[in-house]
Order: structure tokens, then C-alpha cells, then sequence
């Protein structure tokens, strides 16, 4: 083997323990969900068995990442990343981060209409943060009405209703991140 895949094969098990550690996850529980031995497992993160492509499957599938990102492949070929918007109650949302649990990042795209939607309050669990990039947020949350112009943000908890939409009928960019009740975003600002 040449020497770049020597490296990329050495680095893998530490690569991999970081991975199981950072997601929370016990050898006893990623082998019931890979179907592979705590022992083998534990091999591979030491770095006394080389993966095979039999092993790294179940892996990257448990872990929600891509093969070359669980094995730290050198990045070949089309540099662009390929987003799939996701299309859900009139709106676009087109996911930026992929990492299953904890918070997750959108692009949310209100898309404009003649008229302006009759808001539809709902509620779920979680914690939600929101920045507009650009256009004329709506926001309702509980009693509250807002209006919110580029550049500004807003923090709530979504187990109280609230709705998100355009406040002139106009199209709305926001990125958004959501996360588990309890998972809150901070912003420290230099004063």
C-alpha cells in the first residue's frame, strides 16, 4: 500500500472511538444497533483490525455520515455539496447540518404570494432560533405578533403555538436552528 493510505487507514480508529464518544454512544450499544461484536468494534477503534467495507457500512449508516467522512478519505473530485431541499407546508427547508440528534441548521425559504397566509398556530417539542437574512418575517408566538426585518433574531420554545410566515407577502429567507427541548442557543457579543 502507498504511504497516503497507510495514513488514512492508521488515523481511522482513533477517528472512529472520537465518533462513538462525541455521539454518546457505548460499545454495548453500537453493536446491537450494527449487529457487529463489541470486539470487533473495539479492535477497530485500537487499531489491531483494518475495517472492511462489511464493517464501515453499518457504521456510517448508524452514524448518519458518509463512507468517505467516517473513513477521513481525501476530498476528490466536485468540490460542491449537493443540499436536498426539503418541501413542507408551503415552505422550503434545505438542511445544513446532517448530524442525527442534538441541534439541527436549516435554510428556510418562504416563498412570496399575492396574499399573505392566515397564520396556522402548532406546537412541538424542542427549541428554536431563528435569524432573517432577508425579506419580512411574521412571527407569532403565543400572544406575541412580530414583525422581523433583516438581521434580527428570535429564541423560543415550541411547545408554546407559534407560526412563521411573511409579514407583507413577500418571499423570506432565515436560517434556523432547532434543537431538543432544553438545547438553547447562546450569543456572546463583545460589549
Amino acid at each position: 500500500m502507498d504511504p497516503e493510505t497507510d495514513d488514512v487507514l492508521d488515523a481511522m480508529g482513533p477517528r472512529l472511538r472520537a465518533l462513538r464518544r462525541e455521539r454518546g454512544i457505548t460499545l454495548a450499544g453500537l453493536a446491537a444497533t450494527t449487529g457487529i461484536s463489541e470486539s470487533t468494534l473495539s479492535r477497530l477503534e485500537s487499531g489491531q483490525r483494518r475495517a472492511t467495507l462489511e464493517l464501515l457500512l453499518p457504521l456510517a449508516r448508524t452514524y448518519d455520515v458518509p463512507l468517505d467522512d467516517l473513513v477521513g478519505a481525501p476530498r476528490t473530485g466536485d468540490p460542491r455539496i449537493h443540499l436536498k431541499p426539503i418541501r413542507r407546508f408551503g415552505m422550503v427547508f434545505v438542511p445544513l447540518s446532517r448530524r442525527p440528534g442534538g441541534v439541527h441548521a436549516f435554510k428556510m425559504i418562504i416563498p412570496a404570494r399575492p396574499e399573505p397566509l392566515e397564520p396556522t398556530l402548532q406546537t412541538h417539542d424542542g427549541f428554536e432560533w431563528l435569524y432573517v437574512l432577508n425579506g419580512r418575517l411574521r412571527l407569532i408566538v403565543g400572544e406575541r405578533d412580530l414583525t422581523l426585518p433583516p438581521g434580527e433574531a428570535a429564541e423560543f420554545d415550541t411547545s408554546l403555538p407559534h407560526w412563521l410566515g411573511s409579514a407583507d407577502g413577500g418571499a423570506v429567507e432565515l436560517l434556523i436552528l432547532f434543537g431538543l427541548q432544553g438545547l438553547r442557543s447562546h450569543v456572546h457579543a463583545d460589549r
